[in-house]
């Protein structure tokens, strides 16, 4: 890890500053996503656990998330007027037309998570990783008119090479690290590329995992906010599954944790690409350095 990040001891660094004096930016992330019915067998992992296929029941608890609980945390965004950030199956935007079209009609900004969620990236030779990141490219750029500014691998199955090659996709930050609670240059062969830090703690996925349910994991978000307000100058990231949270009994704990954290003066609430534009304009560290070296 240090041949791509070097390392800094948080009490050593300058202040960070965020638009209007801010204590803290929060960046919420929607995991919008599509797991394939039947997806081949993947080099390392069966993307679904349960033999003999189809796994009905691991697809219709996600096929849920996309006929319902995206629509449940929208209404919880919308409440709150979030401008959310969005992990997502580039495939969605094709497959789901209403879900892309309530995604465009909010302006939220659209970082790629792969093309489905059952094609992993581990082990891809570069230049079919590289093949992976240009096809998402493209797919947004069709659909939006626009650069994508995020990239974070399908179901975290980044490779040694992965920074390198979104770099040099013109994309401009990350979310396969987890290495701290504020943004960080990433060393890759040419080019410009920064961590954002995107939570694994405050993540619906694993806490479902843990056997967490609403209650728990809405004070999760709490306690995590109250450590980095105190602190200052830190990143906030929520990370949330339609699938999991969009579930009737899960919803409102989401929403007066997030009522809760924005009844609070001083959070900015922000995308991804605004986060990481505020952090460039105060670091004069090139990040385009050859990790070998």
């Amino acid at each position: 890890m240090h041949e791509r990040i070097a390392y800094s001891a948080a009490p050593e660094r300058p202040p960070l500053h965020w638009p209007g004096d801010a204590r803290l930016a929060l960046w919420v992330a929607p995991n919008i996503e599509h797991y394939e019915y039947l997806p081949q067998q993947v080099r390392v992992r069966d993307p679904w656990p349960r033999i003999p296929h189809p796994d009905i029941l691991g697809y219709g608890l996600r096929d849920y998330g996309n006929r319902v609980g995206v629509w449940r945390l929208m209404e919880v965004f919308d409440r709150f007027s979030l401008p959310c950030t969005v992990s997502l199956s580039m495939a969605v935007l094709d497959l789901y037309p209403q879900i892309a079209e309530a995604m465009l009609r909010r302006g939220w900004e659209l970082m790629s998570h792969g093309l489905y969620n059952t094609r992993y990236h581990w082990d891809l030779a570069e230049d079919e990783e590289r093949a992976a990141i240009a096809e998402c490219q493209a797919i947004h750029r069709r659909v939006t008119g626009r650069e994508l500014r995020g990239w974070f691998s399908p179901a975290a199955s980044n490779t040694l090479q992965t920074p390198d090659l979104v770099a040099e996709a013109g994309i401009s930050y990350l979310c396969d690290l987890y290495h701290d609670d504020q943004p960080t240059p990433v060393r890759v062969r040419g080019g410009e590329l920064h961590s954002l830090p995107y939570s694994m703690e405050i993540n619906d996925s694993i806490a479902w995992r843990r056997g967490m349910e609403g209650e728990a994991f809405a004070q999760k978000i709490r306690d995590e906010f109250d450590t980095l307000y105190a602190e200052g100058g830190r990143v906030m990231n929520i990370a949330v599954h339609p699938f999991i949270t969009g579930q009737p009994h899960r919803i409102e704990h989401l929403a007066r944790a997030l009522d809760y954290v924005l009844g609070h003066s001083g959070v900015w609430c922000a995308t991804g690409a605004e986060i990481i534009d505020c952090y460039r304009s105060q670091s004069a560290f090139t990040a385009s350095l050859d990790p070998r070296t």
